[in-house]
């Protein structure tokens, strides 16, 4: 009977347990990083009694957590590279609806510039066509200022995001490591619902920052995708957002370490981190410098061609816009004193790639996001500068082994882009000359287009006259002979204009030249500027500025596409690694209501041998009170 009784005991102590265990998979059936626990039933051992074995019931030998270690790498790997992507999808479509958007974009307005200079080209005498054009070219202008200040407050929320994500991961692995601690004291009897909320925990950092583990001791030690420690053992190590020393007022991330702050580059981490800090890098600064290269190819060359006129006063023509000069910073630890003033030198070398300039005896460039090396030409003088990239740049005082500077040739020039002149009979659109053909010429030569070269020179031209000696020969005034060549331009520098002709002059032929009147309804410079958005200027005078707005919206648009892509296919990924976990350490509500009626039923079959034992045992003892 007290075998029996001790039998009946430890089954109910058993399925008690059980019937706990079940009852706390059904609390936790939605808890996130919950894993389904089992009780496992082991027989005590059979005792011998009168020649046989007789059993002794029933423990329960341990309680057992549903994981799988290899779903649990996958998961963490697919979590990290899940939010990644879904901070460079969601960022990367807020700039091509920026760019593409005609809400928000360039094409609305820039169509309008061009329209209204094809207006003027029409009628060039006309006040309300003159307005028109500076109406549009402000509208313009504020539209890439606009432009430009958007994508600029998209990196100050980047930055932002940046600091806010970096503050949740330290707080994650602050987590991690105290959990870690608790799990090493624990030993081999460590709470199933720990070593949960570790892997929780370890899966929301991964989706911050990417992770990979490595067990010790019964400890996670965390590092991020790049191999650097987040966790180790019971210590957490801490990231930080520390100032970009090359580009003042952005913050780059860095990790907390003895020695010091040590730079996380992009390909270091995943995760959400990863993902902002790709974005900057392959998507807003190019997409800013693009613009930035757009705007300072239309302003020059539309300055250019502009100064190449006399307005309506009969004025050589100035600046129609004003923009500022390429960005040069300094690095915060150079040692010199040398200081780095740029210009815009070549519009069709320029690309926009932000460049690191770095003495070491002798100047060098390379690029900021490669490294690779840029060739550079000039000897460094006033008459000679240094040119890089379309980028002429000078070097002012004493400059110190390994000092460095960012030179950013078009990042934000978008944002200085005005509209200089405010009185529409300051349009220069008239031809600076007017070149009469003599009669009595031979050949088939004709004026074509003539430029100023030099406003302050051209300002006193009264006239000339141009006479070619023969094919190859022409007198200016009597001055000369100079030496022609077909398809170059006749020129006078001292007096600050140049003509160029069409067919082939023969010998004696003459032609009278004049200035501008003003009030002129000469359209010449005017149908120059109008066609400037087709003038191939870009990529070494192959890409017009229409071609290179459009390049930039394609490129916007397709770093989206590809990003969003990249999601969705990663998003399917992660639901079935998700669904591989629960089908492992998910609860099963109909499963947990089969086991519950099960141990229910032993649990009573066992107090029923219980109170079995106790009806035997008061049998007995009522025999032998008689």
């Amino acid at each position: 009977m007290t075998g029996m009784l001790g039998t009946g005991t430890s089954a109910l102590l058993a399925f008690q347990r059980a019937l706990g265990t079940v009852s706390h998979n059904v609390a936790n059936a939605s808890t996130p990083g919950y894993s389904r626990q089992r009780v496992e039933l082991s027989s005590r051992p059979a005792l011998p009694e009168g020649g046989h074995w007789v059993g002794q019931g029933v423990d329960a030998a341990t309680l057992q957590r549903l994981a799988d270690g290899l779903v649990f790498a996958r998961q963490i790997d697919s979590s990290g590279e899940l939010g990644r992507l879904r901070q460079l999808s969601s960022l990367a479509g807020r700039v091509d609806g920026l760019v593409s958007d005609p809400a928000t974009g360039l094409a609305e307005h820039w169509s309008a510039f061009f329209n209204a200079a094809d207006a003027l080209a029409a009628e060039p005498g006309s006040t309300i066509a003159r307005s028109q054009l500076l109406s549009s070219a402000e509208q313009l202008a504020a539209r890439w200022r606009t432009l430009d200040g958007q994508l600029s407050a998209l990196d100050e929320e980047a930055g932002k995001r940046l600091q806010s994500t970096v503050a949740d991961a330290n707080r994650l692995a602050s987590e991690i490591a105290n959990l870690n601690r608790a799990i090493h004291q624990g030993g081999d009897r460590v709470a199933p619902d720990l070593l949960d909320a570790r892997e929780l925990r370890i899966s929301q950092l991964a989706a911050l920052t990417g992770a990979t583990t490595v067990e010790q001791d019964g400890m996670l030690n965390v590092f991020t995708s790049g191999g650097q420690p987040l966790v180790v053992g019971s210590q957490a190590m801490q990231l930080a957002t520390t100032p970009d020393p090359m580009q003042p007022g952005r913050m780059q991330l860095s990790l907390q370490t003895p020695g010091g702050d040590v730079r996380l580059p992009s390909a270091t981490v995943s995760g959400e981190l990863g993902g902002i800090l790709e974005f900057r890098e392959r998507v807003l600064d190019p997409a800013r410098a693009e613009l930035g290269r757009l705007a300072t190819a239309f302003a020059t060359a539309f300055n250019q061609a502009h100064r190449s006129g006399v307005d309506y006063a009969g004025a050589p023509g100035g600046d129609f816009f004003s923009l500022a000069p390429p960005r040069v910073d300094p690095h915060a630890g150079n040692g010199g004193n040398a200081g780095i003033s740029a210009r815009i030198d070549d519009v069709a070398a320029l690309t926009g790639q932000d460049l690191v300039l770095r003495f070491e005896g002798t100047w060098s460039a390379v690029r900021a996001d490669t490294g690779e090396a840029v060739p550079m030409s000039g000897s460094g003088t006033a008459a000679d500068p240094f040119r890089v990239g379309g980028v002429a740049f000078e070097v002012t005082g004493t400059p110190a082994p390994g000092d460095r500077f960012a030179l950013r040739p078009t990042a934000g020039a978008a944002a200085s882009l005005r509209v200089a002149i405010t009185d529409p009979a300051a349009i220069a659109a008239a031809s600076p000359l007017q070149a009469a053909t003599d009669p009595s010429n031979l050949g088939d030569a004709r004026a074509a287009t003539a430029t100023v070269t030099d406003p302050a020179a051209f300002a006193g031209f009264a006239g000339a006259t141009i006479e070619f000696i023969d094919a190859g020969q022409y007198t200016i005034d009597g001055n000369g002979p100079f030496a022609w060549v077909p398809g170059t331009p006749v020129a006078d520098a001292a007096a600050g204009w140049s003509l160029s002709l069409q067919g082939t002059p023969a010998a004696g032929d003459r032609f009278t030249l004049s200035p501008t009147p003003p009030r002129s309804t000469d359209n010449g410079n005017a149908l120059a500027l109008a066609a400037l958005d087709q003038r191939e200027l870009l990529e070494g005078g192959t890409l017009s500025l229409t071609g290179g707005l459009t390049g930039l919206t394609a490129r916007a648009g397709a770093e989206a596409r590809h990003a969003s892509l990249s999601h969705e296919a990663q998003a399917a990924i992660d639901t079935q690694v998700a669904a591989e976990r629960e089908s492992v350490s998910g609860v099963n509500l109909e499963e947990e209501a089969a086991d519950l009626l099960r141990y229910q039923q032993a649990y009573q079959a066992a107090a029923q041998i219980i109170a079995t034992a106790d009806a035997m045992f008061q049998t007995l003892l009522s025999a032998v009170r008689r």
